[in-house]
């Protein structure tokens, strides 16, 4: 087992510009100051080449820990349905996993399962994420050996990507003709957008966001942490619209390579017909490609094909919907992530803590 320092961990993740941002040192450093710790290993393929991984740990009563690794292990993937070498890391995480008492190891890779467009309709651009394909024989994702299907995922498995090559008008032409429209009618009724400081006046307007909408945010102090920790290295911007001065919505951008990901957004009950959401999340999109991202992830929608998606977006508001509704319109495609994988060390916790999920 070799295990790293942060520093060394961040020298190999910059020989790996397209590893997703929560494989990043900058992301284990963060969640540190929540209740997880991170164990970073990095060992040698068999074809010589460095792969490596990011494993969270949270410590459950009596030494017990949740392992997990978020959108990882970092290195190569082939178009057979296999993970190129990864099993060389397995034997480490077992050792490791073992040795704080770990119930389960849970492996969200960043792999996306091959897209299934609507008839009629293609991607404008892959997404910069590894597509894995389906075993032809099996018509299932190939599962390292000792691992199971997990039953859940703690990131949301679909989203939508925004390709951002091209020019404004290119990027603009892609999205839905609503979109477009909104977009333009919140510049010309004096929506502005600009960075912003203020993480105060940023929950405030989730707390509005989250009772006018119904659903959990994080606390106060998780996102002034995101901010003071990913903003001063280049990796978060926080962007805010208004109108004279009133601010109207605001969200959290983040970057590691290539990808931009939208995070944590939140909007007042004020000026909404002005439609500052849209224009925030295009000013926020060509941020982004001014600092040579190519790729928006929206993250986030239903966990449905897109069939469904587009059959049912105009009735339903519960969960993700009300976001689908929204985030459709900016011309990405929906992708949906492979399933995660659960190595599992203590079968009657692990058991326990799946009976906890459903209660």
């Amino acid at each position: 087992m070799t295990e790293v320092s942060l520093s060394e961990w961040g020298a190999f993740i910059s020989q790996h510009p397209d590893a997703h941002i929560l494989q990043s040192g900058i992301w284990g450093e963060f969640k540190a100051k929540f209740g997880w710790n991170a164990v970073r290993l990095i060992e040698e393929s068999h074809s010589g080449r460095k792969i490596g991984v990011q494993v969270l740990f949270r410590q459950l009563p009596l030494g017990r820990h949740i392992a997990y690794i978020p959108k990882g292990p970092v290195g190569e993937s082939t178009e057979s349905g296999q993970v190129s070498d990864w099993d060389k890391l397995w034997p480490s995480l077992d050792k490791i996993c073992k040795s704080r008492k770990a119930i389960f190891l849970k492996v969200e890779p960043d792999l996306l399962e091959p897209p299934r467009f609507r008839a009629g309709t293609e991607p404008a651009t892959q997404p910069i994420a590894h597509i894995f394909p389906m075993n032809k024989e099996s018509n299932s994702h190939t599962i390292p050996g000792g691992y199971r299907a997990g039953s859940h995922n703690f990131q949301p498995r679909r989203t939508i990507l925004v390709s951002l090559r091209g020019d404004d008008d290119r990027i603009l032409g892609r999205m839905k003709q609503k979109t477009r429209y909104n977009v333009r009618l919140a510049l010309k009724r004096g929506v502005v957008v600009r960075p912003c400081t203020d993480l105060d006046l940023f929950y405030n307007m989730v707390q509005v966001t989250s009772d006018r909408d119904t659903f959990e945010v994080h606390s106060r102090e998780y996102y002034t942490q995101a901010y003071e920790t990913f903003h001063p290295r280049g990796m978060c911007e926080l962007f805010v619209a208004e109108f004279e001065r009133e601010p109207l919505a605001a969200l959290m951008v983040f970057v590691q390579g290539g990808r931009a990901w939208y995070f944590y957004g939140a909007s007042s009950n004020a000026h909404r017909e002005k439609m500052p959401t849209y224009l925030l999340q295009w000013e926020a999109m060509r941020w982004a490609r001014s600092i040579q991202c190519s790729e928006y992830d929206l993250w986030g929608v239903p966990d449905e094909d897109e069939e469904v998606l587009e059959e049912n977006f105009t009735d339903r508001s519960d969960g993700l919907w009300g976001v689908y509704r929204f985030k459709r319109g900016f011309g990405g495609r929906v992708y949906r992530a492979v399933e995660s994988w659960d190595r599992v060390y203590n079968s009657t916790l692990y058991r326990l803590y799946k009976y906890w999920l459903r209660t």
